[in-house]
Order: C-alpha cells, then structure tokens, then sequence
C-alpha cells in the first residue's frame, strides 16, 4: 500500500506541514482531555476553587503515567522509520511487535503500583489536607484507566511514523470528543463531580484505544500490529532510544510538582489558592507546549526515515522549516497569552483575586517561550537521528535551570516568583540547544552522508545493541557509535 506521504521525495516543507499540523492538532486535542475536566471543576458551586488545586496536584502524576507511552512507543516508531527509510519492513514489522508488548506489560505495571502509592504520592505532589479528598478521587479512577491511556499514546505513534497524521489526529479527536460529552452529562446532569470528571476522561481513553488497535490491526496499515518476534536486543534499543524523550516529559510532572510544593509552602495561608491559580496556568502553557511538542515530535519521521535513507540534505532543511514553524507558532502564541489572558481564565473561575491572580501567573509562565521554539526542534531533532545523549543532556540542563530558580526565587521575592522559573529555564535552554545544535549537527550529518557514501560493510566492533539479525550493515546500528 501507499504510503499517504512519502518521506523520502515528498517536497520537504510540504512534508513538514502535512505531518505537523495534524500533530500539533493531536496534541491541541490532547491536552483538551485534562483542561476540559479543569474547566467544568472549577465551576463546581462552593468546592470548584479546592477541587481544581486537588486535581491540578493530580496533574503530574498522570503526565508521568502517560510518559510510559511516549518510552516505547516514541522509541519504538523513530526505530521503525529508520527500517522503513532503508526498505527493510520485516524489521519495521519487528520493532512494532516488541513496542506492543512493553507497553501492554508497562501499563499493567503502572496501573498496580501507582494504586499502591498513590495516597502518599498526592501529599508529596503538593497536596493539602483540605485537596486531598478530591486529589484521590481523581487519581484512583484514572489509575484504573492507564492501561488505555498508555496504549492509545504509545501506539499512536506508530501511525504517524507511517505516514498517517490524519489518522493519528483523528485517533485522540474521538477521546476528545467523548471527553466533552460525558463530562458534560456525568458533572453537570449527574452531578458526579471531580468523580464524573475522571469517569468521562477513562472512558473517552478507551475509545482511543480501541480506535488506534483497529487501524493498526487493519489493512489500511503498511506496518501492521502482530505478535511474536520478541527479542531483548531490539526491546533494549527501544528503551535506549525512547528513554530520552521518556525522561524529558517525566521530568516535565516534577518541574509542576516542584511548583506546587513550593507555592504551598511559601503561600502561607493563600497556598491553596495559588496551587489553584497556578493549575489554571499551567493549563494555558500546555496549550503551547503541546502543539509545540506535536510539531517537533510530528515531524521525527521525516528526520528518521531520511537517515535511514542516508538523505542528509532532506533532513537539513527539514529541521531548518521545523524551527521557523515553530518560532512563527510560538510568537502568535505569545501574544495571544498577554491580551487574552483574562478571557481564558473566564472560563475557569469566576472568583475575582483567583482570576487575577491566574493571568498574571500565564503572563508570568510565557515571557520566554518564542525561545523555547529552538530547545524543541533541537531536542527532538537529535533524538530523531539516534543521538539521545545530546537530547537528554539539553533537556536535563533546562529543567535544571528550572528547579534551580523555583527553589530559590520564592526565598528572597516571595510565593507568586516561583512563576518566573518557566522563562528563566526556556531562555536558558534555547541558548544551550543553540550553542550544540551549531556544534554538533552538521558534524554528525557529514558523517552519516560519508558512511553512506562508503558503501563497505562495517566492522563488527562498530556494531552496538545491534537490533538487525542478518549480515547487512544498518546506519541504525552505528547511530550511537560515531
């Protein structure tokens, strides 16, 4: 079957549009499930204030447990493009096997324990005593969802890889959709609050799901899902090239949690309500981090197809198209934040000082994300191509920045600093990204395009964490190597 877009001679900015608008659109949706649920909590009469604190506290950990899905599944697709890149689809095919199973034995895992921890987890994520109630509710019946939350995301990804966007969006748009609706029946007609919240998000998971397993399974796909072919070499590739991004967005729940903590314990009496201030704007960022995300991370097919193909020129300017977009996006986004910040908060409270102070905390939160627009494409540039440690090492160093200004800030200006942190570490780790990206991008390229060009077979000794089990030499195979 044709592909619906071919990665390998497809105009190269026409590629990078095709794949990312939908990405962006996906993760737009997306982050929809979690604001949705915020918007309708938060307009609860007389608990709305406390129960969207305790379900902001909620936040990170269901970005952690979702972050399993993007260890394997992300890994696992950038893999299969490679393959497919080099017209080797019984490997591809192999790849996808194993992702499968480690997400299906993953989620498990996660569902088991985090129902085990999650008491102790609410109160060490910044939760209180007056949150706690309406924290648990959330969590308990979302755990019990994981399983599908996990692998609709990590599955997903697989769809994309293959050339599919459309399908990928419109696999997270049937959630998002079903998100909308029971929300609306089980909070407002059933009145079942922060639990019918929680009910309505699960189930809208288990649409995706299913709609994700079906294509997948379907003859629609180039790559179809299978069983069998299991081996520890390729899962171990797998969890070597997904850990990075994996890592990244784990570390993105204790970058909140920090937040939270921290404004609970410098806010006083008032630290209640600046957790609930800070959910609200939290909620804005991810309205730009996510399409952001789906944008850099949308477009890693065509980095890793094109390095299977040893198509260096198409994977510069393709990374090059991928900044301009995302600074063009960022800066829209940016703007939208400062005149339209009080009317997003609207939607959320009608409390007056929490509205205030809500506004000025997305003002305070998006003073530095045009630069961010260069961390993401560098990031997820890098660990397109196989070279996670650079990835890590730049997302490590930012959300060090991070964790660094919101522990020391809040000493010396007081709780409401804290929000600053965000701009600092963007700012910082836009220039650190750009510094290495200058240094190590090109370097890495040239030397793809002169193995490529060599056409000799590659000595044993280059061959790491080999996921191949034939005599064929595979740029994916020296990724990591040179």
């Amino acid at each position: 079957m044709k592909l619906s877009n071919d990665l390998g001679r497809d105009s190269v900015t026409k590629l990078v549009f095709k794949l990312a608008i939908p990405a962006m659109l996906a993760q737009l949706i997306n982050v929809l499930y979690g604001i949705i649920d915020r918007m309708y909590i938060g307009h609860i009469p007389e608990i709305g204030d406390i129960a969207l604190a305790g379900v902001g506290v909620c936040a990170p950990i269901v970005t952690f447990l979702s972050s399993f899905g993007t260890l394997f599944g992300l890994g696992g697709s950038i893999i299969m493009a490679m393959h497919m890149g080099e017209k080797r689809l019984d490997k591809a095919k192999k790849v996808l096997s194993n992702s499968f199973l480690m997400l299906i034995v993953s989620s498990i895992i996660l569902t088991g324990v985090f129902l085990l921890l999650k008491d102790y987890l609410i109160m060490w994520f910044g939760g209180s005593v007056e949150t706690f109630i309406y924290a648990d509710q959330y969590l308990t019946i979302y755990t019990y969802g994981t399983f599908f939350a996990v692998m609709a995301l990590g599955l997903n990804y697989f769809i994309t890889a293959q050339g599919f966007p459309n399908i990928a969006m419109a696999t997270v748009m049937v959630g998002a959709v079903m998100n909308i609706i029971l929300d609306s029946l089980f909070i407002l007609v059933f009145d079942m609050g922060v639990k019918g919240a929680a009910i309505a998000t699960v189930i809208a998971q288990v649409c995706s799901c299913g709609f994700v397993v079906a294509f997948l399974f379907s003859r629609k796909s180039t790559i179809r899902l299978s069983f069998g072919g299991y081996n520890l070499r390729v899962i171990g590739r797998i969890f070597k090239l997904g850990f990075s991004p994996f890592l990244i967005i784990a570390l993105d729940s204790v970058l909140v949690i920090v937040l939270n903590a921290t404004l609970q314990r410098f806010g006083g009496e008032d630290g209640t309500s600046f957790v609930a201030a800070a959910t609200i704007a939290q909620s804005y960022l991810y309205l730009v981090i996510g399409p952001l995300g789906g944008l850099s991370g949308g477009t890693q097919a065509i980095l890793g197809y094109n390095l299977g193909a040893g198509n260096v020129d198409r994977i510069k300017k393709a990374e090059k198209v991928i900044m301009i977009f995302g600074v063009v996006f960022m800066v829209i986004m940016m703007g939208t934040a400062w005149l339209l910040a009080d009317e997003f908060v609207s939607m959320f409270t009608n409390e007056e000082g929490l509205a205030y102070l809500s506004a000025w905390g997305i003002r305070a939160l998006t003073i530095g994300i045009v630069p961010l627009a260069f961390q993401y494409a560098i990031v997820d540039g890098f660990t397109a191509l196989g070279k996670v440690g650079v990835s890590l090492y730049l997302s490590m160093f930012r959300k060090s920045i991070y964790i660094i200004s919101a522990l020391v800030l809040p000493i010396y200006l007081g709780a409401k600093s804290v929000f600053y942190a965000e701009g600092i570490s963007d700012i910082c780790g836009a220039v650190m990204s750009i510094i290495l990206f200058v240094i190590l991008f090109n370097k890495f390229l040239n030397k793809r395009k002169a193995l490529a060009n060599k056409e000799v077979e590659i000595p044993d000794i280059m061959i790491s964490e080999s996921i191949v089990d034939d005599n064929r030499s595979s740029l994916l195979d020296v990724t990591e190597d040179n």
